[in-house]
């Protein structure tokens, strides 16, 4: 089947905001098998989203059209579809009636301009939306059935996941059961992972089996979509090649599926009723914030120090200034981990330290991270050497320190080389 998507409104148009909203369909879409043919981004105009409209109808079975439902007089997308769909424009008296609920329920009253949004061509089917005003509906222009959808985020992913997707898959004829596995990992490229993984769909020699991969520095994303006529035929495939996937990338595994990295080491420090203090320069707190926000981390997280100063950050856990001068080394980290994990009362502590290059911004800039977790009885460490700009060394700080953390909870080799450092 043959699928477009076209983003309207002239804030996306002209770069003032980022259309997340297209990178997140066309991921949903291509999980469940549904290729994305087309793009097209389009301002508020009348006679452009006609001729947009048009040559979607053209060429695409289906269309997914984004934004323009609003109450204001630049949202056209009711408009607009009624003028190519040929049809009239006509009140919908079922959804005013959902848009006054909607206000009163909040104890307000609806202002006259959202009368509006009630306003759909009279020959389109609607699609609810259950935390908004915005009506989603679909119509046929041409030969190709448009689903109009409103610009909120979370609004579109309620509408997509729960009924567009289910519509689109039935019109395909694709199977309707569908699972999507996936495997997070940090320290391996994406063309490492996929000669890694060669073959693996060929365990299940139907071809109801499909690799593809999501790559967003530090993490990749290894996702398996997978087809059959029910859940248990779904099992019985997924199960040798996601036994063969966890051998092949072995520790570089940090979580599967809904699971974060965070939350793994969050999950593992509870289950030890362990506690976690953390040191950190350069990054911000980036560490500290990843863990601090999760529910039950009152129970864990103790204390987090951040300073772009080491001698400063020394003082605040107890060292002496002569042993924080001078380079930073992976012993400099264990004594900075141990001296904070004693001055809070942790059971853990987890310092990562940065050495950034002086000078400009630039791909060969790097910084040298030395990280330590210390306990009270040992202290495990590295280093390693990141290039890229102030904001790759950063974003590889914060990953590397969790994974290490990470995998020294659950009793892995802290050091393996990854694909992202230079000696």
């Amino acid at each position: 089947m043959r699928l477009e998507i076209i983003c309207t409104g002239d804030e996306v148009l002209t770069g003032k905001i980022v259309n997340t909203n297209f990178s997140y369909m066309s991921q949903k879409l291509e999980d469940v098998g549904l290729s994305v043919q087309w793009e097209t981004t389009v301002g508020d105009d009348r006679e452009s989203l006609l001729r947009a409209f048009q040559l979607a109808s053209e060429r695409a079975d289906a269309v997914i059209v984004n934004g323009g439902l609003g109450p204001t007089i630049d949202d056209l997308s009711q408009e607009v579809a009624a003028q190519a769909a040929g049809v009239e424009l006509v009140l919908n008296e079922e959804w005013l009636t959902r848009m006054e609920d909607f206000f009163n329920r909040r104890s307000r009253i609806m202002p006259p301009n959202n009368r509006k949004q009630a306003m759909l061509p009279v020959t389109a089917e609607i699609i609810d939306n259950p935390v908004g005003t915005a009506c989603g509906f679909a119509v046929d222009i041409g030969k190709a059935r448009f689903f109009f959808t409103p610009g909120v985020p979370r609004e579109l992913r309620r509408m997509l996941e729960e009924q567009i997707i289910p519509r689109l898959l039935a019109k395909s004829g694709l199977q309707t059961s569908i699972h999507l596995k996936r495997f997070h990992s940090y320290g391996l490229g994406e063309s490492h992972v996929d000669s890694l993984l060669t073959g693996v769909e060929e365990l299940v020699p139907d071809g109801s089996v499909k690799l593809g991969f999501r790559a967003h520095y530090p993490q990749l994303e290894t996702k398996l979509t997978v087809r059959g006529a029910d859940m248990d035929e779904i099992k019985r495939k997924l199960a040798p090649v996601e036994q063969e996937i966890r051998k092949r990338l072995g520790n570089f595994i940090l979580a599967e599926d809904d699971k974060t990295l965070e939350g793994v080491i969050l999950a593992e420090l509870t289950s030890r009723q362990a506690s976690l203090s953390i040191v950190e320069t350069f990054t911000g707190g980036q560490i500290a914030a990843r863990l601090a926000h999760l529910p039950g981390a009152e129970r864990v997280f103790r204390r987090g120090l951040v300073a772009r100063d080491l001698v400063e950050l020394g003082a605040a856990v107890g060292l002496p200034r002569a042993s924080l001068e001078g380079e930073i080394t992976k012993e400099t980290a264990e004594e900075v981990a141990r001296a904070a994990r004693k001055q809070s009362g942790a059971t853990h502590a987890l310092a990562v330290l940065i050495d950034l290059d002086e000078g400009p911004d630039r791909i060969e800039f790097g910084g040298t991270i030395c990280l330590a977790i210390a306990t009270e009885t040992e202290a495990a460490s590295r280093r390693s050497r990141i290039l890229g700009g102030r904001e790759w060394v950063r974003l590889g700080a914060v990953e590397m320190g969790l994974d290490c953390l990470r995998r020294y909870l659950q009793r892995l080799p802290v050091y393996e080389r990854i694909d992202f450092e230079k000696t």
